[in-house]
């Protein structure tokens, strides 16, 4: 039977502290990079698709793969350490290369960077805590990674307006030194790593036959992908992200049109805005996640369609800024079900972070599409053409998992199900 983790506090704080500096490093600059390339290197909407569009085909090959590592691997530590390192790399040297070998180069760096994360972090946070205390302990890790999000998007505002544009290149790889050094105060002893793979024991398999486990993935991956309910799952999340992904780059570029050096401002304010909202979304959404997952699910799919008609009637800076709450609304719970659903669909098949790579992986190929269409359509047709085709999507997201995708939180009868349908696979 599982005993309860008890990991010290000192390894607890310093998970917090990673999850704040990792706010900002996660994606490289983000957003910053839309405005960035048409404001001070003159680039038109295509090439900035293409540019936004590398890193996440970058993630979409490396996702998988990443999850797989973090599955086999104890040195899942390093694996954040190292993958700080490259977004360091890539983000000072799109700061002082701004062209377009250098951008594409860096931005498949920080998307290699950016498949390590996702696994890497929930691997280590179930492997400290467990399966019982997952949903609290992954809102309270949104709830840092946000607050994050908001020191680091009030900084790089404060650096774009009074410094220079390219400061929020280098602010992102100062976070990321300190990302580094919090993953390292994690005491490694106090990391169930059997548990981290979401096996559901701690530290009861032998060595041999874990050793087992990991000499057919290929069999493994498989076996996920013939399970009905992770497949319906993906399909919706790729939906969504394809829906999402593009609609803040697409305001960044509107509001980088004649605004002077202002544009770092406002859309600064747009992630603060949605930040501040996400920090009591994703504590509430792990609190309230505890005894039901899916209706909780469908609220944050069901606010990105709203938010994309809304995107269309102006573009009125303020106007832009305050449309951002339901993107703190989806965001903050995203962010804490995905993990948790996920973690219900492979618990005690030692999957876990293979699935989640998986999941990743749909997430960047919905990501790089997205702003790949999204460039071309509002080259060609405007941009409210290209908000009103991302909301559609957003239904069809919407309608696929209300629909497709079941309730997990149902304990050990969902569980028991699970593997029957392993073992028949």
């Amino acid at each position: 039977m599982q005993q309860q983790r008890r990991p010290s506090k000192k390894s607890l704080r310093s998970l917090d502290y990673l999850n704040v500096f990792l706010a900002d490093v996660r994606d490289g600059v983000g957003p910053y990079l839309s405005i960035y390339l048409k404001a001070s290197a003159n680039w038109n909407p295509a090439q900035i698709g293409m540019a936004m569009s590398a890193s996440a085909i970058a993630t979409v090959i490396a996702q998988t793969p990443a999850g797989a590592l973090v599955d086999r691997l104890r040195h899942k530590r390093m694996l954040i350490v190292l993958a700080a390192v490259f977004v360091s790399i890539g983000c000072i040297a799109m700061g002082l290369f701004p062209n377009l070998p250098v951008v594409i180069g860096s931005q498949i760096l920080i998307g290699i960077a950016a498949a390590i994360f996702p696994p890497a972090i929930t691997a280590i946070t179930l492997g400290l805590v467990g399966h019982e205390r997952l949903d609290r302990r992954v809102g309270r890790n949104e709830t840092f990674n946000h607050a994050g999000n908001l020191l680091a998007a009030t900084l790089a505002g404060l650096a774009g307006y009074f410094i220079a544009r390219k400061a929020i290149f280098f602010l992102v790889a100062a976070m990321a030194v300190g990302s580094i050094i919090s993953v390292k105060m994690i005491r490694e002893r106090e990391i169930d790593h059997e548990l981290a793979r979401g096996d559901g024991e701690e530290g009861e398999k032998g060595q041999e036959e874990d050793n087992e486990k990991h000499q057919q993935p290929y069999e493994g991956i498989l076996q996920l992908l013939s399970d009905r309910q992770i497949l319906f799952f993906t399909v919706a999340v790729v939906l969504f992200h394809f829906a999402n992904a593009a609609m803040l780059p697409l305001v960044g570029q509107e509001l980088a049109q004649g605004k002077g050096t202002s544009d770092t401002v406002y859309m600064s304010a747009c992630i603060i805005v949605a930040q501040l909202v996400m920090i009591p979304v994703s504590n509430l959404a792990g609190r309230f996640a505890h005894t039901a997952r899916k209706p909780i699910f469908l609220l944050g799919f069901a606010v990105l369609p709203i938010r994309g008609v809304l995107y269309t009637l102006s573009d009125n800076p303020y106007f832009l800024v305050s449309v951002q709450i339901l993107d703190g609304i989806a965001g903050g719970i995203f962010g804490v079900l995905s993990v948790l659903m996920v973690a219900d669909l492979t618990k005690g098949t030692g999957r876990f972070n293979v699935t989640q790579g998986m999941l990743n992986t749909a997430i960047g190929f919905g990501a790089g599409l997205s702003n790949v269409l999204a460039g071309f359509v509002v080259k060609s047709a405007g941009y409210n053409v290209g908000f009103l085709i991302l909301a559609a999507i957003a239904v069809v997201a919407l309608a696929v998992f209300w629909f497709c995708v079941p309730e997990t939180k149902t304990g050990v009868n969902r569980n028991a199900s699970h593997q029957k349908h392993l073992a028949k696979s």
